[in-house]
C-alpha cells in the first residue's frame, strides 16, 4: 500500500529552515509535495497573482518527496499544488511553516502561513499552520519540532468529518519548558503600527513599518496571547466564516 499524501508549503520560502525541518520530520507520516514561494512571502496573507504569470521550479523530485518553488505567495502555492501538481490522488493532511515569528491574535489576517492553512482546508483535508514565536535567525525549532511529531499523527489517525483549520503558535523555548498545550479562542487585540520616516538618498520621505501589539483582554485566560505568554502551545481552530451573527439583528434595526 502507498502511504499517505502530504502536503507542505510555507510563506518564508522554499529554503527557510523551519520548512526544511518540518520537511524532515514529517517524512516518517508519509509522502510529501512541497509547493513554496522562491522567496519569502511574509504578511501576504491571503493574496493570489493574477496580473503576472506564476513560475514553478522543480527543486527535487523522488519517490517520496518532491519540491517545486514558485514565484507567487503561498496562497498561490496552495492552488498550484492541487489544481495542477496533484492529480489522481488528494493529500490527506495540509501543513504551513514552521513560520518564524508569532501568528496569534489578529496576526492570523496578515499572516502567510495562515493564508496557505486556510486555503488548503478549502480542499477537504485537515489543515494545520503551525508558527514559532521567534523571528530571530538562529531560532531553536526543537519544541516545535516535538509538538508537530505528537499532533500530525493525532490528526493522521482521528476520524475529521468536518473541514478542520488549526493556528498552532509555540512559545519560545527548549522542549522541557513548555508547559503543555492550550486548545483556545483568538485574542481580541490589535497592532498599533508606526511609520518610522527616513530620507532617500535623493531626498525623497521613505517609511518603515514597525508596531507593537495591543492585548485589549490582558486578564481573558482562554486566549492563544494568554496561553503563549504563560509557556503553553496555543492550538485556535480557525473558521472561515466571517458572519458577525451577533450583529445581525442591529443591522436589521438600523435598515428599518
Amino acid at each position: 500500500m502507498k502511504r499517505p499524501l502530504i502536503f507542505l508549503t510555507n510563506d518564508d520560502g522554499v529554503n527557510a529552515r523551519g520548512l526544511n525541518l518540518l520537511i524532515e520530520a514529517v517524512r516518517p507520516y508519509g509522502r510529501l509535495i512541497v509547493v513554496a514561494p522562491e522567496t519569502v512571502q511574509s504578511g501576504m496573507g491571503h493574496a493570489i497573482t493574477s496580473n503576472d504569470p506564476l513560475y514553478l521550479r522543480t527543486v527535487k523530485e523522488s519517490d517520496d518527496l518532491s519540491i517545486y518553488a514558485c514565484s507567487g505567495t503561498p496562497v498561490d502555492c496552495v492552488k498550484l499544488g492541487y489544481d495542477l501538481i496533484f492529480a489522481d490522488e488528494q493529500p490527506v493532511l495540509n501543513l504551513s511553516g514552521i513560520n518564524h515569528g508569532s501568528n496569534s491574535a489578529v496576526s492570523i489576517l496578515y499572516s502567510g502561513t495562515m493564508g496557505a492553512a486556510i486555503e488548503a482546508s478549502f480542499y477537504g483535508a485537515p489543515s494545520i499552520g503551525l508558527s514559532l514565536t521567534d523571528h530571530s535567525e538562529g531560532a531553536d525549532f526543537d519544541a516545535s519540532l516535538a509538538f508537530a511529531r505528537k499532533l500530525i499523527p493525532d490528526v493522521l489517525a482521528a476520524d475529521i468529518r468536518e473541514p478542520l483549520c488549526l493556528n498552532v503558535n509555540i512559545p519560545v523555548g527548549r522542549p522541557e519548558s513548555i508547559r503543555g498545550w492550550r486548545v483556545c479562542r483568538q485574542n481580541g487585540g490589535y497592532w498599533k503600527e508606526t511609520f518610522v520616516c527616513r530620507k532617500a538618498p535623493h531626498g525623497k520621505d521613505y517609511y518603515w513599518l514597525t508596531g507593537d501589539f495591543c492585548n485589549t483582554e490582558p486578564e481573558a485566560t482562554d486566549t492563544d496571547e494568554w496561553a503563549l505568554a504563560n509557556g503553553y502551545i496555543s492550538i485556535v481552530p480557525v473558521q472561515i466564516d466571517l458572519t458577525n451573527y451577533r450583529q445581525m439583528p442591529l443591522v436589521e434595526r438600523i435598515l428599518r
